[in-house]
C-alpha cells in the first residue's frame, strides 16, 4: 500500500505548481478589479491601457503580440475603451487592414487616476519589495515573457 501512495505522490493537491499559481492568480485579478472599477477599467482594459501609456499609439497585431492576448480577444475591448472614449481606432493610410490605435486626451489624463493602483495593489500583497520583484522574475520566467519584455514591454 505505501508503494501505491508513493506512485501517487505527484498528484496530491500539495505538490502542485498550477494550483497555487492558479489562486493566486484569482486573488490578484480580484484585488485589481475592486481598485479598478474606480476607474471603470477591467483588468484587460488596465493592462491594455497601461502598453497604451507607455507608446501613445500602437496598431492592433502588435498590441496583441505584446500583451500574449489573441486579436479575437483584444477586439472588443478596444471597442470598451473606445466607447469610453480612452482610445481613437483608425485605418492607416498604407494599409487599411492595420488598425492603429491612438490614446485620445482622456485617455491620457486617466493615466493620472490610475497612479495610485500599483500602491493600492502593493498593500495587498504581503511580500517584500525584492520578494516582489522575484517573483515577477520568476513568473516571466515561466511565461518566456523576459525576451518579449525586453522587446516590447520595459520591466
Amino acid at each position: 500500500m505505501k508503494d501505491m501512495e508513493d506512485k501517487y505522490e505527484s498528484l496530491k493537491l500539495k505538490n502542485q505548481l498550477c494550483f497555487p499559481l492558479y489562486l493566486a492568480a484569482k486573488e490578484i485579478v480580484n484585488n485589481y478589479a475592486c481598485i479598478l472599477s474606480d476607474l471603470d477599467l477591467s483588468y484587460t482594459q488596465y493592462v491594455i491601457m497601461m502598453y497604451l501609456w507607455e507608446r501613445e499609439s500602437s496598431n492592433a497585431k502588435e498590441l496583441s503580440a505584446a500583451l500574449l492576448l489573441d486579436p479575437s480577444t483584444v477586439t472588443p475591448i478596444l471597442r470598451k475603451l473606445e466607447a469610453k472614449q480612452y482610445i481613437k481606432k483608425e485605418r492607416s493610410p498604407l494599409d487599411e487592414r492595420n488598425i492603429i490605435i491612438t490614446l485620445t486626451k482622456t485617455g491620457r489624463e486617466l493615466q493620472d487616476k490610475a497612479l495610485s493602483v500599483p500602491c493600492c495593489m502593493r498593500e495587498n500583497i504581503d511580500l517584500t519589495d525584492e520578494e516582489c520583484i522575484q517573483l515577477r522574475d520568476l513568473l516571466s520566467k515561466i511565461i518566456g515573457s523576459r525576451k518579449i519584455g525586453k522587446n516590447n514591454i520595459e520591466q
